[in-house]
């Protein structure tokens, strides 16, 4: 490990690898998480018989992936990306195994805790976007994070387009339709993690760690400390805010377009259909936006997160309920807006940690992103069986609109 330390070109080349097998791991992790968001809800209301609670299984597995945050939070700083990483897969594989058993069994409450394990998969998808960048310097680190996101679009894209041909092969084998994708859910979350444990090595974080301690052994500590300690709580307060709003108004949209749309007589295809897209928008512009994030800044790209989703929540709300075309362009601008806050958010975190504590930082702020996602979830199937899915929109679109004053109170401070 010494030898990185003392050859930055070495470091320069070992970055590189990492990004390439993270990228690749992500490619199977997208192709996971696509099941849940795509039929999740769908599998609920078949198997209860109501609308009120298709909201549930987005919370569960959220929920599951902020427990699963903070495990593969605190076994990465431990112990390493790799085995952190791995791991959280892996586990999620199983989790998706599990809904599968259930749906065959007809039983709910197997469902809701395979639900709950498959988060992991989820949570670990998206804690891979950091391994990207322990070794990336200040000027890559948004461009890091988003070369590894965009490959996630081969898999989550893939995924909801696949539900049709996954429910076919589901019950050509007696397991019911909507159980299919996660067939395929667990197959890709088990390979993620396996070219995770097989080619991480040597682990970015051990070498971002020893990197730390070779430069603090030879600079001396001055009075800035305490002040960049302050900045460094700020930039914290803010990343963690633009990530957990935006993932509060994208899961509660996205979670109950599904339902929607089957009550307006939309089949499977036009779901999996309307879904890619949303995915597609979430992973695919963000090599565009990392770059953006780098040069014209964290602040710029957050307040734009704000504004794309509630351009999203209108077109939501005020589309025909039969007009596939602006459910596609919503649910887009919907994917949009997260991918600006995620990645504008998640560059501000890692501007402000160090390596010594930061895996386990990112897992504590990934815990709260994915509390904000269960709350959107669960809360989405009541709003709109007591209200409707417009109102649901609305509401999401113009509470999207606090991460502008947020933004602004992080510059005047």
């Amino acid at each position: 490990m010494e030898s990185y330390i003392d050859s930055p070109e070495k470091l320069k080349n070992l970055y590189r690898r990492v990004l390439i097998v993270v990228s690749l791991s992500q490619i199977f992790g997208g192709a996971g998480l696509a099941a849940g968001i795509t039929v999740g809800a769908l599998l609920a209301q078949q198997m209860l018989g109501t609308d009120a609670y298709a909201g549930v299984p987005s919370a569960l597995f959220t929920l599951g992936s902020a427990i699963a945050a903070f495990i593969v939070g605190k076994l990465s700083q431990r112990y390493g990306r790799r085995t952190g990483l791995s791991t959280g897969f892996i586990v999620g594989g199983l989790g998706a195994i599990g809904v599968v058993i259930a749906a065959m069994m007809n039983s709910v409450i197997l469902l809701f805790a395979s639900l709950l394990i498959y988060g992991a998969g989820t949570a670990t998808n998206l804690q891979a976007r950091y391994a990207g960048t322990d070794l990336a310097n200040s000027k890559q680190r948004a461009t890091a994070i988003s070369t590894t996101m965009v490959m996630t679009t081969f898999g989550a894209v893939a995924g909801p387009n696949l539900v049709e041909i996954m429910g076919q092969f589901a019950t050509s084998i007696g397991v019911p339709a909507l159980a299919g994708p996660f067939i395929l859910s667990a197959t890709a979350f088990i390979l993620a993690g396996l070219v995770l444990f097989i080619m991480l090595r040597p682990d970015p974080l051990e070498i971002a760690k020893r990197i730390e301690a070779h430069k603090q052994k030879y600079e001396q500590k001055n009075k800035t400390e305490s002040f960049n300690k302050e900045i460094n709580k700020r930039g914290l307060t803010v990343g963690a805010t633009v990530m957990v709003l935006t993932q509060i108004v994208m899961v509660a949209i996205m979670t109950m377009t599904p339902v929607h749309m089957k009550h307006h007589g939309h089949g499977l295809a036009a779901v999996g259909i309307v879904i890619g897209f949303h995915v597609g928008s979430m992973y695919l512009p963000s090599l565009v936006t990392g770059i953006l994030v780098d040069k014209i800044g964290r602040t710029a790209m957050s307040i734009a997160s704000g504004v794309t989703l509630l351009f999203a929540g209108l077109l939501a709300a005020f589309a025909p309920s039969d007009s596939m075309v602006l459910l596609i362009v919503a649910l887009s601008l919907l994917g949009l807006g997260w991918n600006f806050g995620l990645i504008s958010g998640t560059a501000q975190i890692v501007d402000s940690t160090e390596p010594s504590t930061r895996a386990k930082t990112q897992g504590k702020i990934d815990v709260l992103v994915a509390l904000a996602g269960a709350s959107g979830g669960a809360l989405s199937g009541m709003v709109v069986a007591n209200a409707s899915y417009a109102v649901l929109s609305l509401a999401g679109g113009l509470l999207s609109l606090l991460l502008i004053p947020v933004v602004i109170w992080s510059r005047k401070a």
